[in-house]
């Protein structure tokens, strides 16, 4: 291994660690984008900013060559109640960085960031290298990647970080989230008046919880479907409602348009069922895709992610994969091994050699 790739992996460990230790809430990540427009400056890299997202082109950009994204996000979650460790404490601990961020999706931002670096001064390059740092990915917002597509020009695919143990998540469920609502007749709950909602709404759900889609992928599986909200409108013990609302999460394979499964569902419920959003479609890359076989010739094995990421918004292909475990993402004590870190950027540019060079 070469010293300039021993040192992305150290400086990668220090700016993660920087990272972790300044919240970056979503919508809130100013501070942490501050951080990585100083440490690409101080590399002599020329950045570009737009809302709280970071972006970047390598030296020798030629706008007549194919153009490669490298795309992670700085943004995380806010920690749950189970921490037993301060989140912002970026500790290394037996090979374990902790930190809320760490795994989800700081080793492979900072990954990437490394990468972009180790290229960034080649000229001779048969593609050029966009790196973009966003916001606002654990809340699919639209301040993030979606804001800043239309200003990166043209890019030809691209490698979303997120952590998958470094295998390729070729395609990625997508998220329909519905709001249904169970109309009925309000009464006296004691005088059998009315007509139950919210008896409407349970036999609605009953559907919801039993049907399955016919069409079955051998990357994503079954559609599924999930009732994860409910309420009336009622204070009082002693009324019948006359409305029930419920919150469908469709996962979506990618033999399902959001407009079938919306037909499939409304043609079998009485309530009403209305989508919030129809932005985050089911993707995926074809397996004879330079970046698949190139990692398939490494040894990376591929598969379809049941999870979303910023994936499902750029209208390009793309592959999901990265340092760390998606088990591990969101959950109390979050960490990632400093040694995935180091094999993530080894990876990565053991991929992208293979079609730049």
């Amino acid at each position: 291994m070469s010293e300039s790739i021993q040192q992305l992996q150290q400086n990668a460990v220090t700016l993660l660690q920087q990272l972790i230790a300044t919240p970056s809430f979503s919508k809130e990540e100013q501070q942490t984008a501050d951080i990585i427009e100083r440490f690409l400056e101080s590399k002599g890299v020329r950045t570009k900013t737009h809302l709280n997202n970071i972006w970047a082109q390598n030296k020798h950009f030629d706008p007549n060559k194919p153009t490669i994204l490298l795309n992670s996000h700085h943004d995380t979650v806010k920690p749950n109640k189970g921490y037993t460790r301060d989140p912002f404490k970026p500790d290394i601990e037996e090979g374990k960085l902790f930190g809320l961020g760490s795994n989800d999706a700081g080793g492979c931002l900072v990954s990437l960031m490394a990468v972009f670096l180790h290229y960034y001064e080649e000229s001779n390059l048969s593609h050029n290298f966009v790196f973009a740092a966003t916001a606002e990915e654990e809340i699919s917002g639209h301040n993030g990647i979606e804001a800043l597509v239309p200003r990166l020009g043209h890019i030809d695919f691209g490698i979303v970080g997120e952590p998958t143990l470094l295998q390729m998540a070729v395609a990625e469920k997508g998220l329909l989230v519905m709001d249904a609502t169970a109309k009925g007749r309000a009464g006296h709950a004691a005088r059998n008046e009315g007509e139950n909602a919210l008896y409407k709404a349970l036999k609605d759900i009953e559907w919801i919880q039993s049907y399955q889609y016919p069409k079955v992928s051998d990357l994503l599986g079954p559609v599924k479907m999930t009732v994860t909200v409910i309420e009336t409108e009622n204070k009082a013990h002693n009324v019948v409602p006359a409305h029930c609302k419920f919150v469908i999460d469709c996962r979506v394979n990618e033999l399902y348009t959001f407009e079938e499964i919306l037909e499939i569902i409304r043609s079998n419920v009485g309530s009403e069922v209305q989508p919030r959003s129809t932005r985050l479609r089911s993707t995926s890359i074809a397996l004879d895709h330079p970046l698949i076989k190139a990692g398939i010739n490494l040894g990376c094995s591929y598969y379809g992610s049941p999870t979303t990421s910023d994936k499902a918004l750029m209208p390009f292909p793309t592959l999901k994969m990265g340092p760390g475990d998606s088990a591990r993402s969101h959950t109390a004590d979050e960490f990632i091994f400093v040694e995935e870190i180091h094999q993530g950027i080894e990876k990565y540019i053991q991929l992208l050699d293979q079609i730049v060079r």
